[in-house]
């Protein structure tokens, strides 16, 4: 499997100003050798509009649907992606624990909203 994680750092998501209690160096180091583990990489993105559920983390796969997490603040949220990767990543379960953090993509929720 070859991911591609993509981590928001823009005004909201990997900034001490605004999560000064978040180890954003930390997080980033331990994904990316979670990637390198599942043969992917990770990138830094600008703003994936979504600025309400910073920080936010973009798991994708080939032949799989991108999974958005949100609220990635604390390594308890990493763990659970680092164990989430090594068990197959996109295509595989999402743990319960990081169920949690799932996120609709913007460009989605706009089309939800007002959906009944």
């Amino acid at each position: 499997m070859s991911v591609r994680i993509t981590v928001c750092q823009d005004c909201c998501c990997g900034t001490v100003k605004k999560h000064p209690t978040t180890n954003h160096f930390s997080h980033l180091r331990r994904l990316r050798e979670a990637a390198a583990k599942a043969g992917g990489t990770v990138r830094i993105s600008q703003c994936l509009d979504t600025c309400e559920t910073s920080n936010v983390v973009v798991v994708q796969a080939s032949g799989h649907k991108p999974v958005w997490f949100g609220w990635v603040l604390h390594d308890d949220a990493i763990a659970d992606l680092e164990r989430w990767l090594a068990a197959g990543g996109p295509g595989s379960p999402v743990p319960d624990t990081l169920e949690l953090h799932r996120i609709t993509p913007p460009g989605l929720r706009a089309a939800t909203d007002g959906a009944e």
